[in-house]
């Protein structure tokens, strides 16, 4: 049952902790999150509670997370391996599904060693941990990154500053005072805004400054690049110029965990110095052998990618016919700023009466006064389906009050 539980059922400790009240702020400023839960598999519709939807708020870019070929993949898996790893990878958990994928992933991003993890918040706070537990040195981060990198480096206990997003003289200006030790993060597509960071430009002023460079490019591996390799294939960037590079698996591989790569040395330390990786079960075979399934379909079958990018310019083009005023992004991420947050859930909701699933993305995931319905499209829809999107977007957005629009 959803919402705040009745006082006479908190237990002593809610006093203390203030529990019912920050609750009850949560709702009364249109900030309370509730998850939905889907009685079909992942796609480009879904049923909840008996409905069919169109489903435009998903990362499965590729059309990947129901694909027969990765869900039979599993099974194999799970038939020869087994569906759990039974302890960390240093103990015994780590199995020859495992290390084929570490290889397929190497010889495919063009690295020197790949390290898997249970999930992309993980292996960021794996990577920031190791390198900068002595204390030593500053962490430097896009103001726009995404949570697992502003955590890693708070859970690291690292001193960190943020640079104006996406600007390399921001973070040039900041490194002129930087010590020896510099670690600077950034992600390569921005979640919440689907715009793509200047990496060059960022690699050049940290090869300069002799800052150790690391991505997170979640949003862009599998479909950025002419080969989907990600956004530093993308920008033509290579092992030297960007050393540790993150990506999942949950979004266009459509499986579930992490890793990162780089050069040798450094996952070798992660290996021997990585509380997030030594202290946690491995992942499972099964799901390490369907991802190598995933990563073999992504690798021969690039329409996907084509009529990902296809869908997302026919989006664009037909948004700006209409009046819908969209961010400047061309990924597979769109977002539409409303404002505030109830404004945002109320068009989610009329969205939704019209069989669209958009959920409404509000404050802290996004600054105040830009809560958005994030939309994202995958390769599994087709035109038509953006077509009764933006149908239902014009629908939806007309019923806002008039100075809500601009």
């Amino acid at each position: 049952m959803s919402g705040i539980i009745p006082a006479r059922a908190v237990p002593e400790f809610e006093a203390a902790f203030e529990l019912q009240g920050q609750l009850r702020s949560l709702r009364e400023n249109g900030l309370l999150r509730e998850p939905i839960c889907l009685d079909s598999a992942q796609g480009a519709r879904v049923h909840i509670g008996g409905r069919e939807f169109l489903n435009f708020c998903s990362n499965d870019y590729l059309g990947l997370a129901a694909d027969p070929r990765v869900a039979e993949a599993l099974c194999r898996g799970a038939r020869e391996f087994g569906t759990g790893s039974g302890a960390s990878a240093l103990v015994c958990g780590r199995s020859r599904p495992h290390l084929d994928l570490e290889r397929g992933l190497s010889d495919f991003v063009g690295r020197e060693r790949v390290l898997l993890f249970s999930s992309g918040y993980l292996a960021n706070l794996a990577a920031v941990s190791s390198l900068m537990r002595s204390g030593a040195g500053l962490v430097l981060e896009d103001r726009l990154n995404h949570a697992s990198l502003l955590d890693a480096a708070v859970l690291a206990r690292a001193r960190f500053k943020r640079y104006a997003h996406a600007d390399p003289v921001s973070l040039q200006t900041a490194l002129i005072s930087a010590p020896q030790r510099k670690l600077v993060l950034t992600d390569t597509v921005f979640s919440m805004d689907g715009d793509i960071c200047p990496l060059r430009e960022i690699a050049g002023v940290c090869a300069e400054a002799g800052a150790l460079f690391m991505v997170d490019d979640a949003h862009g591996f599998g479909v950025l690049g002419d080969n989907g390799r990600g956004a530093l294939e993308q920008a033509g960037l290579n092992q030297k110029e960007v050393p540790l590079l993150v990506g999942t698996f949950g979004k266009a591989l459509g499986t579930g965990g992490a890793f990162i790569a780089g050069p040798a040395i450094l996952i070798e330390t992660l290996i021997q110095f990585a509380r997030p990786y030594i202290y946690t079960t491995a992942p499972s075979p099964a799901l390490a052998y369907a991802t190598s399934a995933a990563l073999q379909i992504l690798i021969e079958e690039g329409w996907r990618r084509e009529k990902l990018r296809d869908l997302v310019a026919y989006f664009r083009a037909h948004a700006r016919e209409l009046g819908i005023d969209v961010q400047d992004s061309h990924t597979a991420i769109q977002p539409l700023i409303i404002g505030e947050p109830e404004a945002a859930v109320a068009v989610s909701g009329r969205l939704r009466e019209r069989g669209i699933l958009i959920t409404a993305i509000r404050p802290p995931t996004v600054p105040r006064g830009s809560a958005r319905l994030r939309i994202t499209l995958s390769a599994a829809h087709e035109k038509g389906d953006i077509d009764q999107l933006l149908r239902a977007l014009v629908e939806s957005l007309a019923k806002r009050k008039p100075d809500a629009c601009a």
